[in-house]
């Protein structure tokens, strides 16, 4: 006991706990988030903002005289799906969308309409989404939430990110933790197999033996921190390894899902190969959420339709359609959605003009973005993209204004959530970004 309890003070001299949970700067509406990242860019024409004139336009010439893509586009292309009213709010929602139409799912949607991005390059628009920054190099969204908010489970990363469905261009810079301390930066859960390299001790290795051995290196490397407390990545490192000792009791109850009963995996969609893996990544996020981890992303790749556009979206909806509904009513049913925010976005929209036939290309004038839970309003659309959905024309809102939003939620004033760096004090919004209150709860 007194070893333990000597590690423990250890830890908190050398490191200072920085992932100790903090108050947040102002009234918080949502302790954590749920982030569901679908890479290539969803078409919003085509999921959540039905254009009927680009319907009636189809087929007639256009002239792609906005430069939003390269390339020679001669005409429009309707959707080649139906929409309808889900919903006591009566949500815009495409035909695909079997579960996610249900009420008790589409009634909690707060729909933004009005999403513009600065790129139209996959992985600049994946860095800015992220980061804040197009360049890739700077700190993430969930890295500056566990910044300034830290965790409230001090055996689990504060920042959690699962890629199995796609690991998205530029990888592990869409979850660094850039020029901030270590500490901060996204964990990745692997895809198959153990979920962390290492989660086991070595048969030969005790409990009691790791613990030893943890012990005497932070000793050692205390009595070197006090000789050079300028080497930051050291303390970072040592706790690293204590987060990894006290991970491996807990992380695989977490990630277990086999507790969980029947109807629940058949909620999720596990018992069908088509939802299988999606719907296995929103339980686990679930119950990420549950054990205190401030920010978890869940990326899903494919959504980058340039052709095939008739097959190839619906084939992506059904993936995610039942997973998603099922993570938002669970959530919901246990109280756990008023205090944890579900954001779902592309890293920008799709043309209304026709690419290789019957498909898109990529559109950052105007996208969808949307959020449930925590601190929005549910069964509410807001922002506007013209008539074909070219451009955004009605509540703009910046990627700097979609992080602001996000932060403010969580309880953190975007202008003063700051690092200093390279000197200046920098933080996620640069100079930019207000945040949208006319979706506030």
């Amino acid at each position: 006991m007194g070893s333990v309890a000597f590690s423990s003070l250890l830890a908190d001299e050398v490191t200072a706990n920085p992932m100790a949970p903090k108050k947040p700067m102002t009234p918080a509406k949502a302790k954590n988030v749920i982030m569901l990242f679908m890479e290539g860019g969803p078409g919003h024409m085509d999921t959540f903002d039905p254009k009927p004139k680009l319907t009636q336009l189809h087929k007639t010439e256009s002239k792609n005289d906005r430069g939003l893509a390269a390339g020679n586009y001669q005409f429009y292309v309707g959707s080649p799906f139906k929409f309808k009213k889900a919903g006591q709010s009566g949500m815009d929602m495409c035909d695909q969308w079997k579960y996610m139409s249900d009420p008790e799912v589409a009634d909690e949607l707060c729909n933004y309409r009005g999403c513009q991005a600065e790129s139209l390059n996959h992985p600049e628009a994946l860095f800015h989404m992220n980061t804040g920054s197009r360049l890739g190099a700077d700190p993430s969204l969930g890295a500056w939430a566990t910044y300034g908010l830290g965790s409230e489970n001090q055996n689990l990363p504060g920042y959690v990110v699962m890629t199995e469905m796609a690991l998205p261009q530029g990888g592990s810079k869409n979850w660094s933790n850039g020029f901030l301390p270590a500490h901060f930066q996204g964990t990745a859960l692997r895809p198959k197999g153990s979920p962390l390299l290492n989660l086991e001790s070595q048969p030969f290795k005790s409990r009691a033996h790791q613990r030893a051995a943890l012990d005497q290196l932070a000793f050692l490397n205390d009595q070197h921190a006090k000789r050079h407390p300028e080497h930051a990545d050291l303390t970072a490192r040592m706790e690293s390894y204590e987060l990894a000792y006290r991970m491996q009791m807990e992380v695989p109850e977490v990630v277990d899902l086999e507790g969980e009963p029947e109807y629940i995996r058949e909620m999720y969609g596990m018992d069908n190969k088509v939802t299988h893996d999606f719907g296995r990544q929103c339980l686990i996020a679930r119950h990420l959420a549950e054990a205190g981890v401030r920010f978890i992303e869940v990326g899903m790749g494919g959504w980058d339709h340039h052709r095939n556009l008739r097959e190839d979206l619906p084939a992506k909806c059904r993936e995610i359609d039942k997973p998603i509904a099922a993570l938002l009513a669970d959530l919901a049913r246990s109280g756990m959605l008023e205090e944890t925010l579900v954001v779902w976005s592309g890293e920008f929209g799709r043309t209304p003009y026709a690419q290789n036939g019957d498909g898109r290309d990529h559109n950052n004038r105007g996208f969808t973005s949307w959020m449930a839970g925590g601190g929005v309003k549910g069964g509410f659309s807001h922002g506007a993209t013209d008539e074909n959905g070219i451009e955004a024309v009605e509540g703009r809102l910046s990627i700097h204004d979609w992080h602001a939003t996000i932060l403010h939620v969580m309880g953190l004033d975007h202008e003063a959530l700051t690092y200093p760096y390279a000197g200046r004090d920098f933080r996620l919004t640069d100079v930019h970004g207000e945040v949208a209150r006319d979706i506030l709860a």
